[in-house]
């Protein structure tokens, strides 16, 4: 029974000829198998898995020992090294050169096909079977990076301080003092993040050798960043693109597009590329799921929800929030929840929205999370505008427009300030936000920009030229995939056509915004509409509550996933759950929408909970 438990993959022929090895009659397996507790047939199979955990954490370590090197015996070097290597390790005493350097070998063919926590596994015990100090060392800065990557956080930790026990040359330091930076900033940012990196960042600097020859994707996009910074916009435009178009479609390698893709993100969005971004996201998003990278998987599941949720579609963004819960509590990370703020700032419901907003900015603060309280402060303006709160929503969008004006967010909270200060008379703010925007909408001249910009720009005209502007901003903002920003074009160009007494004209513009606020899930800005309809004598319908509303966010991303073809244990992998968890939220999901199969799922789902190719 030993060696049963000692071998995780169940390979009846390893185990009986592993027992053979060690002297035991195949006339043992008889006992196990009359109590019921361990069956020998096509594939090995213990009772329980608590029979197997008990079994070998009952054994002796001397006895563990030898069943490992009778299985490291018996399973073929060439077909399976890495299983092989793994049950040599378990077999050693003590340090063994050559075993570890077969553990380096494993983690680098596990890291190729994207077992990222099996490579952190194996570089872990190299690390523990390696006697001299400098390569223990050089081993451990490759384990820390591997458990980093794989969101063992805390393990991670511990093994650059292991690391850091040995020599380390220049090099090496500068690879540790990087690690600790990385693992403040994946464990929630905190006030020795940035101090941490920036003290990286001097160690690394006179030991970059930069290579001769055409720039690379990384130099391209660093450069379009530091002209950002140091001369602007305009400037940096040009860079910018290029920068985002290379990382949108041409080949990369893939430890660069993991390296520097959330950058090349930040550039796309920086020129207001709708295209480019969501092309990127898509690219990095499935490389971090086949990489098994989930210190990254959590940013990408939350910037892919932040653009689902742009878009529109808060049903499929609202699964991911929950994935991304789950990679949190999984990993131990603790990022804002960027993507939830998006989503109740959106829905406008301030009970939920106001509450998660307050803790965001508490928690932001204590760790020092300055973007996190940037966009929470943008989203507050964003609840505020759709409740009609507009001195709250001038105040938050004020706040977050001044900070890292170079930076998307303060381009972002623009529309907000300019939104909520034509409201309350505070024609000068609105107009200073004004010039700011187009200088920002200019870097683009895309639909996006541009239409945001016409939207901004008729709050602050009169007469034919608003209705122009207005105009502008509903054609531009049609081409984009920016649903809830073009429902927002035809309230503002409503409202504005009921204040001109042009009843008839204003009863369309409304119309189509409330239907659209209100199929998205926009309650605060489509009860806005509802208002201003009900003033030029129009009578609304509520909405009708469908079944798919009673799921909860969990309940609605096993059901998407599973809509997309994948199975309980696919799903179960992908949220961290068991696969008899996933069967039994889907049991209530069917119960729920009242079916009976998972190909009823694509009917009774809508469209906007199609898991896509974002998810």
């Amino acid at each position: 029974m030993l060696v049963a438990a000692a071998e995780p993959a169940g390979d009846p022929t390893v185990v009986w000829r592993a027992a053979g090895r060690l002297g035991i009659p195949a006339s043992a397996a008889a006992a196990a198998d009359a109590d019921g507790l361990l069956e020998i047939g096509t594939r090995v199979r213990f009772r329980h898995p608590l029979v197997r955990s008990a079994v070998y954490s009952a054994a002796s370590l001397p006895q563990r020992r030898a069943v490992h090197l009778g299985l490291a015996e018996e399973t073929d070097r060439a077909r399976d090294p890495d299983r092989r290597a793994w049950h040599l390790a378990a077999a050693a005493p003590g340090p063994d050169e050559e075993v570890a350097a077969e553990l380096e070998r494993s983690a680098g063919r596990a890291q190729a096909r994207g077992g990222m926590a099996a490579a952190a596994a194996f570089l872990q015990r190299a690390v523990e079977l390696t006697a001299e100090p400098a390569r223990r060392s050089e081993r451990a800065l490759a384990a820390a990076q591997a458990n980093l990557q794989a969101g063992a956080l805390e393990t991670a930790a511990e093994l650059v301080n292991v690391a850091g026990e040995g020599p380390l040359d220049e090099f090496q330091q500068a690879r540790a003092a990087l690690l600790r930076g990385q693992i403040a900033f994946a464990s929630g940012g905190g006030s020795d993040a940035p101090a941490l990196l920036m003290k990286a960042a001097k160690q690394l600097e006179p030991l970059d050798t930069a290579p001769a020859g055409a720039p690379r994707p990384s130099d391209l996009l660093l450069d379009g960043l530091a002209v950002l910074v140091t001369e602007g916009r305009a400037q940096a435009a040009p860079r910018l693109r290029r920068a985002a178009r290379v990382f949108a479609e041409e080949e990369i390698a893939l430890a660069d597009r993991l390296r520097w893709g959330f950058l090349a993100v930040v550039a796309a969005i920086m020129v207001w590329d709708e295209q480019r971004w969501h092309t990127i996201e898509v690219r990095q998003l499935q490389s971090c799921r086949e990489a098994g990278l989930l210190a990254q998987l959590v940013i990408y599941v939350n910037s892919t929800a932040i653009l689902l949720a742009w878009r529109g579609d808060f049903a499929a963004a609202a699964s991911l929030v929950t994935e991304a819960e789950a990679i949190a509590a999984a990993t131990g990370t603790r990022f804002a929840p960027f993507a939830a703020l998006w989503l109740a700032g959106f829905r406008g419901t301030e009970a939920e929205a106001s509450p998660l907003i307050e803790a965001v900015i508490k928690d932001s603060r204590a760790t020092g999370q300055g973007l996190a309280i940037q966009e929470s402060q943008r989203f507050s303006a964003v609840l505020h505008n759709g409740l009609g709160h507009y001195e709250t929503a001038v105040g938050q969008a004020q706040q977050a427009s001044e900070q890292a004006p170079e930076l998307f967010t303060s381009m972002w909270a623009l529309p907000e300030l300019i939104e909520a200060a034509s409201r309350t008379g505070q024609t000068r703010l609105a107009a200073d936000a004004l010039g700011r925007l187009a200088e920002a909408t200019s870097a683009g001249q895309t639909d996006w920009g541009q239409g945001i910009y016409s939207r901004s720009r008729a709050l602050l005209s009169d007469g034919a030229d608003a209705e122009g502007w207005y105009r502008d901003a509903v054609d531009r903002l049609s081409r984009t995939g920016f649903r809830p920003e073009l429902a927002r074009a035809h309230l503002l160009y409503g409202e504005w056509l009921r204040r001109e007494g042009r009843r008839t004209d204003a009863r369309a513009q409304l119309r189509t915004a409330y239907d659209m606020c209100a199929a998205i899930g926009m309650e605060a800005f489509a009860e806005r509409a509802r208002r201003e309809l009900l003033a030029v004598g129009e009578t609304v319908r509520t909405r009708t509550a469908e079944p798919y509303d009673q799921l909860t966010p969990q309940e609605a991303q096993i059901a998407r996933l599973a809509r997309a073809g994948m199975s309980n244990a696919e799903i179960a992998a992908q949220l961290f759950l068991s696969a008899r968890t996933v069967e039994w939220h889907l049991r209530k999901v069917f119960a729920k929408l009242e079916i009976s199969s998972r190909r009823q799922l694509e009917q009774a789902l809508p469209d906007g909970a199609s898991a896509g190719p974002m998810a």
